[in-house]
């Protein structure tokens, strides 16, 4: 694997095992606006491109659902309450990111996940490693666009030549190229690896180690 000094990571499902959670919490606001509750596999593909686009997915007419606005903001207050439940770092995970530290490589997360839950979630489980947490927000575009990543890059004060992207999804492949950077896709998140390469992905790692070896 080529070298490279700014690793840029995505959260869910690439640092953090987040879908029984985020499960939990879309099932628990479907029942509460009387909805069709979803199994883990059905909301495992819904997530990706931010907690909006998630609800979309998640109700009968999406955005033309009268109660949209209202069934969203159910749906955040919860979850920001029960984020970290059972979400953990998948294994090898931290040790990955301590490596990494100490060799003085330039980290940081950018996540589609609103701001308040990645800042908080990285705070919780990688404040040692990650000085720069950047989610989803008004002001900024998210993934696939490449402002948040270059806002990270910027922040870092890194090479474009020597920085990647890491992520699990076809957002993640997509946002890496719209960056004019290299993606590694993580093969332990939520897509599989045939639906990734159908994506674009071309370099995949099955585990966090070979991340730094």
């Amino acid at each position: 694997m080529k070298h490279f000094e700014t690793y840029i990571f995505d959260l869910d499902g690439t640092l953090l095992y987040t879908l029984d959670d985020l499960t939990a919490s879309v099932n628990h606001t479907m029942r509460v606006f009387n909805l069709p509750e979803h199994t883990k596999d059905e909301v495992r593909l819904m997530v990706g491109n931010g907690i909006r686009k998630l609800i979309e997915r998640a109700i009968p007419q999406g955005t033309n659902n009268p109660e949209y606005e209202k069934i969203y903001a159910g749906f955040m207050s919860y979850y920001l309450e029960h984020s970290m439940d059972t979400t953990q770092p998948y294994p090898g995970i931290t040790d990955m990111l301590k490596t990494l530290k100490e060799r003085g490589k330039k980290l940081a997360v950018v996540s589609n996940k609103y701001c308040e839950a990645t800042e908080a979630l990285c705070r919780t489980f990688f404040n040692e490693y990650i000085g720069v947490a950047i989610g989803e927000s008004e002001n900024i575009r998210k993934k696939p666009a490449p402002d948040t990543v270059l806002e990270a890059m910027k922040r870092l004060d890194a090479d474009k030549a020597t920085t990647v992207y890491v992520g699990d999804s076809e957002v993640d492949i997509e946002t890496a190229r719209n960056c004019g950077i290299p993606c590694i896709s993580v093969l332990w998140g939520f897509r599989d690896k045939d639906f990734l390469e159908s994506n674009g992905g071309e370099t995949f790692v099955e585990s966090p180690d070979e991340i730094t070896r």
